[in-house]
């Protein structure tokens, strides 16, 4: 009978055979193939056995010496290995498809029930080095969606000797070895392709120098800044600043300095500034950098700091009053990630401590969403690059959270147990589908999202405005609240002071009076 399912079919392992047809080898003259070899320049047919496959004319199938000698050389080729992988993923779709056109004898379909998303692991690659570095961060080809940069780095404080300071940039057709090494003089935290021009990459290295590279021109950087005016600590982040020729470069650190640098001059910046919250550009008493982002749409771009601050920043950086505009402050750790909302750039996204919070830029006394605390500190996070309300986690136990705030707000849509070590870094390829997770022991996984959480959903975009709208109302109605009470209690504290000021000078007039009035009876009686 022939069933046309519009419902997955539900599977079971049995032992029961019900029909077993082995192959005919007489069958095999009735099948005929065109083999062409490198001696033969024309096509020859003749019959082969589908049991053995096709060899080449100089392998014998008979010869099992000969056979496994070939197989152990096509197993080793890269691609093989690739067309091998393809062929999976093709096969796992057709396998895990929910329609199928198939003849069962009295089949009779059951609902099924639609179960949580899941995602897949396409390749790893791994710190080629024998010392294993954390993958501290990772950058997407903007053009050639298939490459992508990872800066490595021994975060320990004592690193073993001849550790290598080397950098890789990784073609995900190919997992096998890198296909080129950036060579620093430390090594890079951060490292960033420029959106324009897809050929050069920016680098801010531990010992605080900026470097930038051309992949035309080796693995050599072409330049980096000098020593006098690097940074005096390790620069965490770098981001570009979007132009028409796209050459100017941020760089953060955690000496308290955000430094504006040029890629075709880079002996010095062209601008710094100080992060002093005090506006005097004090560097004893400035926040130390760890994040930064800038939207190219917006006036300011805005610092993460070690103790747990967001400070807005004006980006013309003219004077030192005044560049820092405001502070965000409720994480109690490092701010690890920071990113704007790429639909919504007013809401930004922040990763510290055990939260994920979500803000709105008219609100400077707390976020407006927050996701639950975990029991494990988060160190990277990113928003996707294709759907408003989807954003992305890492954390310390090896865990990949995807969070979908259309649906849940307090747990993950998604939680995958990557690896054993921690997860420092994460990064979505530009159309949302695979995302790169860089470990501790420098392993770097590219994972493939299913279609729900990258596919934009019916007026998902409105949908987002309308919770960030309704959560902001929300996060001014609490902050008026507390300024009120805040105001209060200052009102409060002013009037009791009052009242014991005029309580004292009662007493004191009191005092005065008495002493006065036993004088004058001394008088009377001497």
């Amino acid at each position: 009978m022939d069933v046309e399912c519009s419902e997955s079919c539900d599977f079971s392992e049995s032992t029961e055979v019900h029909e077993d047809i082995p192959p005919d080898p007489s069958l095999a003259t009735y099948l005929t193939v065109n083999a062409e070899t490198e001696n033969d320049s024309e096509p020859v047919q003749h019959g082969i056995n589908h049991v053995e496959g096709g060899w080449p004319k100089t392998i014998s199938p008979d010869d099992n010496e000969a056979t496994t000698r070939y197989k152990k050389k096509v197993q080793k080729d890269v691609c093989y290995q690739h067309t091998v992988m393809e062929i999976a993923s093709v096969s796992e779709h057709n396998v895990m498809q929910s329609k199928h056109d198939i003849y069962f004898k009295n089949y009779k379909p059951k609902r099924m029930v639609k179960g949580k998303p899941s995602a897949r692991t396409i390749t790893v690659f791994r710190d080629p080095n024998k010392e294993k570095r954390a993958a501290t961060s990772l950058s997407w080809n903007p053009i050639e969606n298939h490459r992508v940069a990872v800066a490595y780095c021994y975060l320990e404080q004592r690193a073993p000797k001849n550790m290598s300071f080397n950098s890789y940039i990784w073609n995900t057709e190919n997992n096998m070895k890198p296909e080129m090494t950036l060579k620093p003089a430390s090594p890079l935290l951060c490292l960033e392709y420029n959106p324009t021009d897809f050929h050069i990459l920016v680098g801010g290295s531990y010992n605080g120098d900026i470097s930038y590279w051309d992949t035309r021109s080796g693995s050599q950087p072409v330049q980096k800044s000098a020593a006098v005016h690097s940074h005096r600590d390790p620069v965490y982040k770098v981001i570009w600043w979007p132009s028409r020729i796209c050459t100017e470069v941020f760089s953060a650190s955690t000496d308290g300095q955000v430094q504006l640098w040029d890629i075709r001059k880079m002996s010095e910046p062209t601008k710094q500034l100080v992060l002093d919250p005090t506006k005097k550009g004090n560097r004893d008493s400035a926040l130390g950098a760890v994040s930064m982002e800038f939207e190219n749409t917006m006036a300011k771009f805005m610092v993460g700091t070690e103790q747990g601050v967001v400070v807005s920043c004006s980006r013309k950086l003219e004077t030192p009053n005044d560049p820092i505009v405001c502070t965000y402050r409720g994480h109690r750790g490092p701010i690890y990630a920071l990113q704007r909302n790429p639909f919504f750039p007013k809401n930004f996204l922040t990763v510290a401590d055990w939260t994920a919070r979500i803000w709105s830029e008219d609100i400077t006394e707390s976020s407006i969403m927050s996701t639950k605390n975990h029991m494990t500190y988060l160190l990277d996070a990113c928003w996707s690059p294709v759907r408003p309300a989807v954003f992305f986690t890492v954390k310390m136990d090896g865990t990949l959270d995807v969070w979908d705030i259309l649906f849940k707000r307090k747990n993950p849509t998604l939680s995958l147990k990557v690896c054993d070590e921690a997860l420092y870094s994460i990064r979505v390829q530009n159309e949302g589908c695979l995302v790169c997770c860089g470990s501790q022991l420098g392993t770097v996984k590219l994972l493939k999202m299913p279609p729900s959480l990258f596919a934009m959903k019916n007026n998902e975009k409105a949908l987002v405005s309308e919770i960030f709208d309704l959560e902001t109302r929300k996060a001014k109605s609490l902050e008026s609240q507390y300024r009120e009470r805040h105001q209060m209690k200052l009102s409060c504290s002013k009037e009791d002071e009052g009242e014991k000021e005029d309580l004292e000078e009662l007493l004191a007039c009191t005092e005065m009076e008495f002493s006065e009035s036993v004088e004058a009876e001394k008088k009377k009686i001497g």
